[in-house]
């Protein structure tokens, strides 16, 4: 995401800053602490997952806060929300001071006291809390350098976040890291090490510190430079709330016919099935609703930067319904700036502006419409707590009595198209395969050859080989020669010979299929053959 440079204006004279008072447990989790006691004194370790999991999946309710540029010009009045959609608000971008690189800046335009002075920022926050509304502040974006990509002392750099922080009171962050901020991995380990730092810190005082990380994104999910934030993120500890994803300017990675809705529809499914995966690898295995509530998208309202792609307002309300559905845990959007109908005089509405969006929106608003169903606020999500002791899952085991595929096996051999049970889940082989988990935990899916076809169903039987009427084919004979096309019954089941073979019995197409001369008929192949069969009688 990106912003217009500003024009900075010479600081005025202001009255010093107002001591503010610092938040302390909230209520619901003083609340979750008494439960907790009396949780691990009757239910123990069983208990304890019990409350984890209800703390990471249902404790707070999926929130929206758009994003305001509060370097841009015009300036956007997020102090005086329109109603709950405008109510909170992610105000970005905290940068490096050009200068001091670990010194924060707004913008690389305005210190945190020159906003204060010349933008009057600490007093329209103050302004926004007195109506209900809550901040969470952003750094980094496209534009700038993020505080740790030129603050290399670790202590210096924790002192600039916490000087933030203290000034604007939030509990929750947002780390929008992306171009040269996401390619320096000596950066990201100085980032990540740092908000461990900051998080453990806070909470030890008694203070929540909800940290989102927020990536560029593509249909096929996040790109290794997103991963690999995620990995330094969660090896160095910090308990991420989530990963927000940049769901806009997708270029040649979207295909021509796929509509802006179903491209960010595809990247959060992509992007959930890599989170599960570097969870897993940071050994914690998180639950199908925990991984969609650490989930968060921010779509670009209207035109985006590539001139192809435009967010429409039904496109708002398709990612919205397929967002509520899931239960994300957070919808945001860019920018609370844009989200109006272009001016008669801005002529070009196909050149981003960072006062309109560029399409023809009458009385509706992207706000309202992604802000629908998400009722909850930043605060309370705050308090989730998922990397400690999280809602683990049980390992599912399989049962050959009702599996309606054979239980893969680690000494078989599959055949492309071949479908197995694994984990109580249906997979199908894309190529050959020996050894490879269905379930093995990758972050693409090229790296796996096996589809996850979706889970075995309640009262599904074993599958059985269909069979043929004996005088179909001729019985299988170990002296007899079969060369390739030769069909024959086996115990009633028909094969047919993939090359020329004597002795070989088709009882071991099962196990070793790729060294098998012998393939049995598809059920479609006999349901063909049986209707050519005359009538019995």
């Amino acid at each position: 995401m990106s912003s217009v440079d500003p024009i900075p204006v010479s600081p005025s004279p202001s009255p010093p800053a107002q001591p503010v008072a610092r938040r302390r447990l909230s209520k619901l989790r003083i609340v979750l602490s008494a439960m907790l006691v009396v949780v691990l004194a009757s239910g123990g370790y069983v208990g304890w997952q019990w409350w984890n999991s209800a703390q990471a999946t249902e404790s707070f309710d999926p929130w929206f806060a758009g994003y305001a540029d509060v370097t841009a010009t015009p300036a956007f009045n997020f102090e005086t929300p329109k109603g709950d959609a405008t109510r909170d608000v992610v105000l970005s971008f905290i940068v490096a001071d050009k200068d001091d690189a670990c010194t924060p800046t707004w913008g690389a335009a305005y210190s945190l006291d020159e906003a204060s002075e010349v933008l009057d920022l600490d007093r329209r926050l103050a302004r926004l809390q007195q109506l209900g509304g809550q901040a969470i502040v952003s750094f980094g974006g496209l534009l700038n350098d993020e505080l740790a990509t030129g603050c290399e002392d670790e202590s210096k750099l924790v002192d600039a976040y916490a000087a933030v922080l203290d000034r604007y009171d939030v509990t929750t962050i947002d780390l929008d890291i992306e171009a040269g901020n996401l390619t320096d991995v000596a950066a990201g380990k100085r980032r990540a090490d740092a908000i461990s730092r900051l998080q453990s810190e806070r909470r030890a005082a008694g203070d929540d510190l909800a940290v989102w990380l927020t990536l560029p994104v593509a249909p096929s999910g996040l790109t290794e430079d997103g991963t690999t934030a995620v990995s330094q993120m969660l090896v160095a500890g910090v308990d991420l709330a989530g990963v927000n994803v940049m769901t806009m300017d997708y270029g040649s990675s979207k295909k021509a016919t796929m509509s802006m809705a179903e491209a960010s529809i595809q990247a959060l499914t992509s992007t959930k099935r890599q989170l599960g995966t570097l969870y897993s690898r940071a050994g914690t295995d998180l639950s199908e609703a925990t991984l969609w509530s650490k989930l968060g998208a921010t779509p670009m309202i209207g035109q985006n930067d590539v001139p192809a792609e435009v967010f429409s307002l039904a496109d708002a309300e398709k990612l919205n319904a397929f967002a509520q559905e899931k239960r994300i845990g957070r919808m945001s959007m860019w920018s609370l700036n844009r989200d109006v109908t272009c001016g008669s005089n801005y002529a070009d509405v196909k050149r981003v502006s960072d006062a309109c969006s560029g399409i023809e929106q009458g009385d509706a608003t992207f706000a309202v419409t992604l802000a629908t169903g998400f009722t909850g606020r930043p605060e309370i999500s705050a308090t989730a707590v998922t990397t400690d002791e999280a809602d683990r899952i049980e390992t599912p085991v399989d049962d050959p009595e009702t599996s309606p595929y054979m239980i893969w096996s680690e000494e078989a051999s599959f055949l492309e198209g071949t479908k197995v049970v694994w984990h109580q889940n249906v997979y199908q082989a894309k190529w050959w395969t020996r050894g490879d988990l269905p379930d093995n935990p990758v972050l693409n899916e090229w790296e796996t050859p096996w589809t996850l076809i979706g889970p075995v169903l309640p009262g599904e039987k074993p599958f059985e080989q269909p069979t043929l009427p004996v005088g179909t084919y001729p019985d299988w004979s170990g002296t007899t020669q079969f060369n390739k096309g030769d069909r024959v019954l086996f115990e009633g089941v028909p094969y047919e010979s993939k090359w020329w073979n004597q002795g070989e019995s088709p009882d071991a197409a099962s196990s070793g299929p790729d060294a098998s001369p012998w393939v049995p008929l598809t059920e479609a192949e006999v349901k063909t053959v049986r209707a050519s069969l005359p009538a019995a009688g």
